[in-house]
């Protein structure tokens, strides 16, 4: 049947990776379950993790164009605004808790299943290569309190270093760390040269690169229509088996979700698809980590021939008015108020810029991904055929703990997202 692309919503932080070789005769063996049960405050940081995804994804898009691509890595924001978060007090720690979807969770809860999630995720399938990282630079004029530098190495595995921010070789250096962890996806987060009035970055990079289970064949990729949310239709190179593949499918109401994965099948990129190419709008702002659990928990296999768009995707941009508009204002230095003791004795720290870079390509071979957020910090005193062929979102997850890495919206697959 003919095939057609359209709007597409990412939000992401890793890289992802793909190739186009033909599909091996056996796949690996399936990961069925997790190697072990997760604790109680891993499952609590893990749901905080996606409703602060889709709460954030949400604001992203409702401030973005409407027939723009979307793609960001909401585990990174977090992991980056957790390390800020360890370092906050008072006012701006409570709004940050809140944002963040922390609530009820204690700051040792929170620290140590972040180490242990990270554990877990790192090397969970050897057939995925999947790179998670976090550092600290500040400049040596900036005093860190001991129990904020042992924070971070110790639950988020922070490289922590003093850097003299004014020599020209500072943000490059800082971008160079980026670049190694994203393997040259996000070549630079921080600009070069570094502003005056940041003391410290707290940087956050992942990386993600899987091979799909069942490989794409490159000799059927052709050119196929994709019908935008506005009705109009172009052309956009669709991907196809040639064959019926196993997939997880639900059909709920108006939408149709498909869980793709990728080598053994921890890691899946889940794609949630509107009848109407128009209903692209309303499935985004209904996102929620409820109705997001219920279709992943309601979904059966079924054997299809699937066709889907191939793409790049690159998004930059800063979250600072969506962050405050998820209710942490006191955080950032305009408002005057940011609480930082428990990073530094003074008080007087607080955020300058939230900065965050994606990066996705799905091709036939799989998926290569990769983010990177950067969190500046301020003196306050200074300022059975399914065919994916409309606009629909997607996500990169581990599917067994449940993790989302990555959330997207595609709206033109033949859009070159990005600077």
């Amino acid at each position: 049947m003919g095939t057609h692309v359209g709007p597409l919503l990412a939000v992401a932080l890793g890289v992802l990776g793909a190739g186009c070789r033909e599909a091996p005769i056996t796949a690996p063996r399936p990961i069925t379950s997790l190697p072990r049960a997760l604790g109680a405050g891993e499952s609590g940081l893990i749901g905080a993790d996606n409703r602060f995804a889709f709460k954030l994804f949400g604001e992203i898009a409702r401030r973005a164009g409407p027939d723009s691509n979307l793609f960001v890595s909401p585990l990174s924001a977090a992991m980056a605004l957790g390390m800020a978060y360890d370092g906050a007090a008072g006012t701006t720690q409570a709004e940050m808790q809140r944002a963040l979807e922390l609530t009820g969770m204690t700051l040792d809860d929170v620290n140590q299943s972040y180490r242990s999630l990270i554990a877990l995720l790192r090397g969970l399938d050897p057939g995925v290569a999947f790179t998670l990282a976090n550092s600290v630079w500040y400049r040596p004029s900036l005093t860190l309190t001991p129990e904020f530098v042992d924070a971070a190495q110790t639950y988020f595995g922070a490289r922590v270093q003093s850097l003299d921010f004014a020599t020209p070789t500072a943000a490059p250096t800082i971008n160079g760390w980026v670049s190694d962890q994203t393997r040259g996806k996000i070549p630079a987060i921080v600009p070069d040269p570094v502003p005056d009035d940041v003391v410290a970055y707290l940087i956050n990079a992942i990386y993600f690169k899987g091979d799909w289970t069942m490989r794409f064949d490159p000799a059927r990729t052709t050119p196929g229509p994709f019908t935008l949310a506005n009705g109009a239709q172009t052309s956009v190179p669709m991907m196809t088996h040639g064959r019926t593949v196993t997939i997880g499918l639900l059909h709920d109401g108006d939408v149709t979700v498909l869980d793709l994965p990728y080598s053994a099948g921890a890691f899946t990129m889940t794609i949630a698809l509107p009848r109407q190419p128009g209903g692209i709008d309303s499935l985004v702002a209904g996102l929620t980590e409820e109705r997001w659990n219920r279709w992943t928990a309601a979904l059966d296999s079924a054997a299809l021939e699937v066709h889907l768009p191939k793409f790049t995707l690159r998004y930059a941009l800063t979250l600072n008015d969506a962050l405050k508009a998820m209710g942490m204002p006191s955080a950032f230095c305009d408002s005057g108020h940011g609480d930082f003791a428990r990073m530094n004795p003074s008080g007087q720290l607080c955020i300058t810029d939230v900065r965050h870079k994606a990066f996705v390509d799905v091709n036939e071979e799989g998926t290569e991904a990769a983010a990177a957020t950067a969190v500046g910090i301020g003196i306050v005193s200074l300022p059975p055929s399914v065919v994916v062929d409309r606009p629909f979102v997607f996500a990169i997850r581990e599917r067994l703990s449940g993790t989302i890495l990555f959330l997207g919206r595609v709206m033109n697959p033949a859009a070159v997202s990005g600077p």
